[in-house]
């Protein structure tokens, strides 16, 4: 078992915030198709863990971390992953894309704005 803060420190690139946890994760179960009952006894359990997301209602800026469960019957382990999801923009120049997320680029070369863009 390791601490938080071990974990962080441990990373080159660490994004945590104070929002990150307060929504449950996207749970992603893989290789649990098995018709044992031990492997749907697991996937019961983890699925149980965390509620079900309505994919129809669910606010995409809401879902902040990734849940990776990956089951390897050959050697009977579970593989852990969990991952830190963020949401950006697509299909835009530079400048527009730092403008939506709230960084501004900096003007003072710039006469107008429509330089910018």
């Amino acid at each position: 078992y390791s601490l938080i803060k071990d974990v962080v420190s441990s990373l080159k690139r660490h994004r945590m915030h104070e929002q990150q946890f307060t929504h449950h994760p996207l749970l992603v179960l893989s290789n649990f198709g098995l018709q044992q009952i031990q492997v749907k006894l697991m996937a019961s359990m983890f699925q149980n863990m965390f509620p079900s997301i309505n994919i129809h209602r669910v606010n995409l800026n809401n879902i902040k971390r990734c849940l990776l469960i990956s089951y390897d019957a050959e050697t009977q382990l579970l593989d852990f992953r969990h991952y830190s999801l963020k949401v950006v923009p697509v299909g835009m120049n530079k400048a527009v894309k730092k403008l939506l997320q709230e960084k501004f680029p900096n003007m003072s070369r710039l006469e107008d704005i429509s330089e910018l863009l």
